[in-house]
């Protein structure tokens, strides 16, 4: 990875930080991502210190906010040249209802909205890479029975499960349509299931605890880093192997309308 540059969102702690720290072990420019400058700072000197890479820095936004997301964006393209490998790892789940200030249900906001927008922002410096990478983090928990696309915000019916559920559908059916996308274009995008990870998230949203940060980030890792799937594109992944997905993520027609959604909801279809 070296001479190579790395965004991993929501690594200030958990699987994102053990990804970035992982990442910077192997040589690459490292830029972790979080809310707070003081945890990103400490994150920054972990990683340093811990890797005895220098080239580690941090960049700073909110991303429940999609004018903090653009603003992330403008300071990722101000920063770097090109980007080798993106990895869309924030994550967040919320018992109650809350709602963005877009005005979107937070969970669907952070956890895919968020990343959409973010993918297509820095997709001209990812374009730059020679095999440009890009990693999405979805979850098991990706089945929506019953979808609604007209309550993607839960003002019908929301329950905190449902709605992280949602959100982690939403990260797969974009990854298979941005994979079919950039189809001979020489980036590759694919998703993972990390596994059931002892994360502030899972103690959180499932009050049980899980394997090692160290096992969770393993498969980001070997997405971001690996020869092994140089070409390899619009797959699930789950222990770094192609895994099947639920038949809902194949529908086509469904990957589309998404898109479209996604697009409309994050300006980017102005």
């Amino acid at each position: 990875m070296k001479n190579k540059t790395v965004l991993v969102t929501g690594s200030t702690d958990g699987i994102g930080k053990q990804t970035a720290l992982d990442l910077a072990r192997q040589g690459a420019r490292v830029l972790v991502h979080g809310r707070s400058k003081a945890r990103c700072q400490q994150t920054v000197k972990d990683i340093r210190s811990q890797s005895g890479n220098p080239a580690v820095e941090y960049v700073l936004a909110d991303m429940s906010s999609l004018a903090r997301v653009r603003a992330l964006a403008a300071e990722v393209q101000r920063r770097v040249d090109q980007l080798d490998v993106l990895v869309n790892n924030a994550g967040v789940f919320f018992k109650e209802r809350m709602l963005s200030e877009d005005g979107y249900e937070m969970t669907f906001a952070v956890n895919h909205l968020a990343h959409f927008l973010l993918t297509h922002l820095l997709l001209p410096l990812v374009q730059k890479s020679n095999g440009g990478r890009i990693v999405t983090v979805s979850s098991m928990l990706h089945t929506v029975r019953n979808l609604d696309l007209n309550d993607l915000h839960g003002e019908q019916h929301y329950s905190g499960r449902s709605a992280y559920a949602l959100s982690k559908l939403g990260n797969i059916l974009m990854t298979y349509e941005l994979a079919e996308r950039l189809a001979g274009s020489g980036i590759t995008a694919n998703c993972l299931h990390p596994g059931v990870i002892d994360t502030k998230l899972l103690r959180i949203g499932f009050d049980i605890s899980g394997s090692s940060v160290e096992s969770g980030a393993a498969t980001s890792v070997y997405l971001a880093s690996s020869p092994e799937v140089n070409g390899v594109s619009g797959k699930y992944f789950v222990n770094c192997q192609p895994a099947d997905a639920a038949e809902q993520t194949h529908d086509l027609e469904l990957q589309k309308k998404f898109w479209q959604i996604s697009e409309e909801l994050t300006g980017l279809s102005d």
